[in-house]
């Protein structure tokens, strides 16, 4: 079996890197496209660390369980298919879904440590960055911790302002100038979509 080309996908939190993703992943089918989330692989809450004022840090590279990741998706670059149940943070509300990633000649991961770790960056034949301006980030935070993880507002700036901008600023923003391609999502990212898309298609050309 050829082996599958890997692309991956970093961004700061509230960048727009999910959208994006959904966004390719809608242009083709699983047998072509395979949408890897390192989301899926946060430690469990017990185990995450907690700050200064006892509120967890879900935005350290320690926050995931890199290991398992890593080994899930060398199954997928060897043609296994990879059974997950889906993390859902702490919102009670959310039933945990049974996922299943089948092995496709493109695989596209995503998570806010994939350039950082560097086992898993170097399984990468490609690296896009989503980039987007800090105010603009901190807005689509607050509305996806909000509806998707249940978190009030003042937790959510807190988190965002002494969790999410320094690990920005010390794990993911340092491997901006590294990636082979950089996406400016503060208005859309629609030309940048349009370009993946035709290089996967020219990937899974047979």
């Amino acid at each position: 079996m050829k082996k599958p080309y890997v692309i991956g996908v970093c961004g700061g939190s509230g960048s727009g890197k999910t959208s994006f993703i959904k966004a390719v992943n809608a242009a083709f089918s699983e047998k072509s496209l395979c949408v890897f989330s390192m989301d899926e692989y946060y430690k469990p809450r017990k185990e995450q660390k907690s700050d200064e004022k006892g509120i967890k840090n879900f935005d350290l590279p320690f926050s995931i369980d890199k290991k398992a990741f890593r080994r899930d998706l060398k199954k997928l670059i060897n043609g296994e298919i990879v059974n997950k149940k889906e993390y859902t943070f702490n919102n009670k509300n959310a039933r945990p879904k049974n996922l299943v990633f089948k092995p496709a000649p493109v695989i596209l991961i995503e998570g806010l440590f994939i350039f950082h770790y560097k086992k898993i960056a170097e399984l990468l034949d490609l690296k896009i960055f989503i980039d987007a301006k800090e105010n603009l980030k901190v807005v689509r935070r607050i509305k996806r911790d909000g509806q998707e993880r249940n978190y009030p507002l003042t937790d959510v700036l807190y988190r965002y302002e002494n969790h999410v901008l320094p690990a920005y600023e010390k794990y993911i923003e340092p491997y901006k100038d590294t990636s082979h391609l950089v996406i400016k999502n503060n208005e859309n990212f629609e030309n940048g979509l349009e370009v993946i898309k035709g290089f996967i298609n020219n990937k899974i050309k047979p």
